[in-house]
């Protein structure tokens, strides 16, 4: 037996994650609430084909999570509330720190505050592996240290701070989820595994990357889309102020990572590596490797895409996609 997940507000939905997590709840005919950040050209990301063709059981609305009054009043009357709105390039971060706590951490505030005030049934707010920076044991339990290694980092860690502080100060109905390294299709070419393909995709023998000893734990995008639907619909509430890491719980280098891709393109490339994609000494985090038990333990959940799996399925999108052509154009 699961909880009713009810009517249903998503942030950030248009977004990698969030488009996913939105037509996977589409597809089991919930009805979902879409907010996608304003614009001026009313564009709603990877769910624009919905305003051509919108499903009944979807409305979109464009906003920003940075206000408060806004989001108030459009999550009036719903039941879940997923919160995916985030900042998430860690090299911009260096650059523009300001703008993330704005996002990340009053976007939090905000979040809980308009929960707390409209009475929803559960908050699933997402966190990132990135809080807990470079290992300093493996898997990483839900019970390593924080670490803000980055000013991204920093600003989900902040987040996160606010919504456990929203569960005890005013028992806000809310749970943390702390995905790992999300990959699959729609994920912005910024990101290593859609830089590493298209790279190769567009014809190049030379992969330009960053550091490539540090060793990530890759889970496929499904897999944590089923992650917040399991805490979502989960109806022990042991879950409840709860954060949960979602990982595949296999670590790789990002070195061994462009091997893989290369034995799966029957290509043969060179690696080098760019000042410019290299963090500050003190910012790389060298490792991340989840131990997700608990959620296992406490949902039904489990990954289910193996990496090559997963990798495959994005070189079949990005060959079929206008991603190519932008990665064609990004390496001339």
């Amino acid at each position: 037996m699961n909880r009713e997940l009810g009517k249903i507000y998503v942030t950030g939905s248009d977004g990698f994650i969030g488009s996913h997590l939105v037509e996977e709840l589409l597809t089991r005919g919930h009805q979902v609430t879409a907010l996608c950040i304003y614009n001026s050209n009313g564009h709603y990301g990877w769910l624009e084909k919905y305003a051509i063709d919108c499903p009944k059981n979807l409305s979109l609305i464009l906003g920003d999570v940075r206000d408060p009054f806004f989001l108030e009043s459009t999550i009036k009357g719903h039941d879940t509330v997923f919160h995916l709105a985030s900042l998430i390039a860690i090299p911009y971060s260096y650059q523009a720190p300001q703008s993330y706590f704005e996002t990340n951490s009053i976007g939090a505030i905000n979040i809980a505050q308009a929960c707390q005030k409209n009475d929803v049934g559960r908050l699933i707010h997402t966190s990132t592996s990135e809080v807990y920076g470079t290992a300093e044991f493996v898997p990483i339990t839900e019970k390593h240290p924080i670490q803000g290694q980055s000013p991204y980092s920093a600003s989900k860690i902040s987040a996160d701070m606010v919504i456990e502080s929203y569960f005890k100060s005013f028992d806000l109905p809310a749970v943390t989820l702390r995905p790992f390294n999300t990959y699959g299709p729609r994920q912005s070419l910024r990101a290593v595994i859609p830089t590493v393909i298209g790279q190769m995709l567009a014809g190049s023998n030379e992969i330009k990357l960053g550091s490539l000893t540090p060793t990530r734990d890759f889970n496929y995008v499904d897999d944590t889309v089923a992650a917040f639907i399991a805490v979502g619909e989960t109806i022990n509430e042991n879950v409840l102020g709860k954060v949960f890491n979602a990982g595949s719980e296999r670590e790789i280098s990002i070195g061994d990572l462009v091997a893989m891709v290369a034995r799966l393109l029957k290509k043969e490339v060179k690696i080098s590596s760019e000042d410019e994609r290299i963090r500050p000494v003190n910012s790389e985090v060298e490792r991340l490797l989840a131990d997700s038990t608990r959620l296992k333990e406490l949902t039904s959940w489990k990954p289910e895409t193996d990496l090559e799996q997963g990798l495959t399925n994005v070189i079949s999108w990005l060959k079929d996609s206008d991603f190519i052509k932008r990665s064609i154009h990004y390496h001339r």
